[in-house]
């Protein structure tokens, strides 16, 4: 039964942190995301709830974790906006192969419908997606190669990045459904490319 009381011992909170994202994970790759409830995990971690709350608000802010670790509003990106077709598919491969580092049965498990946070992270509240993410990224570049004339300028921007959103989200629904034999990148950058050919100038 997990403790209901306490902090983390003074110079343990960095192991008690981790001990609740592995918790986490093993939870999800043996029972699924449905499974994992605060309670569950502190029990197994040997935590109180009062340390799990000390890192985390609650369990959808713990499942945030998997997808917010890493802000892409910093990355470096080496294709050129003038491609921005594989410019777009490389800032989206660097969110994949942090889904894949996780594990295919970790995957399968999380990228589900009954997980909440997912939804929340791969969505837009009021129009506008959340600072720091993939999708938030991706707009951004959309948006200067349509300033530079690579896009029609009447293209809606934001519209451009749901349906791309829509179809990385696919893509990680087959490389599920094919236990990793699918070449995920080959496919992702094919489909934005076909995508992408109705919005370039160049190609009008």
């Amino acid at each position: 039964m997990a403790k209901r009381s306490g902090r983390p011992a003074k110079g343990d909170e960095n192991n008690s942190r981790e001990k609740i994202i592995d918790t986490t994970v093993a939870l999800i790759r043996k029972n699924g995301a449905a499974s994992v409830t605060v309670r569950n995990i502190c029990a197994k971690a040997g935590l109180s709830i009062g340390t799990f709350y000390h890192y985390f608000r609650n369990k959808d802010d713990l499942m945030m974790y998997f997808l917010r670790e890493t802000s892409f509003a910093a990355f470096t990106l080496v294709e050129p906006v003038s491609d921005i077709s594989a410019r777009i598919a490389e800032l989206y491969m660097h969110l994949i192969r942090r889904y894949m580092d996780l594990g295919l049965d970790f995957m399968k498990s999380f990228y589900s419908t009954e997980n909440k946070s997912l939804s929340a992270y791969m969505g837009e509240s009021n129009g506008v997606f959340a600072p720091d993410t993939v999708m938030a990224r991706s707009e951004k570049e959309i948006q200067a190669a349509k300033e530079q004339g690579i896009i029609d300028k009447n293209a809606d921007t934001h519209e451009i990045c749901m349906d791309i959103c829509t179809i990385v989200k696919g893509c990680v629904f087959e490389w599920c459904l094919t236990d990793g034999a699918m070449d995920i990148e080959a496919a992702l950058c094919r489909m934005i490319r076909s995508f992408m050919v109705n919005y370039l100038q160049q190609e009008k």
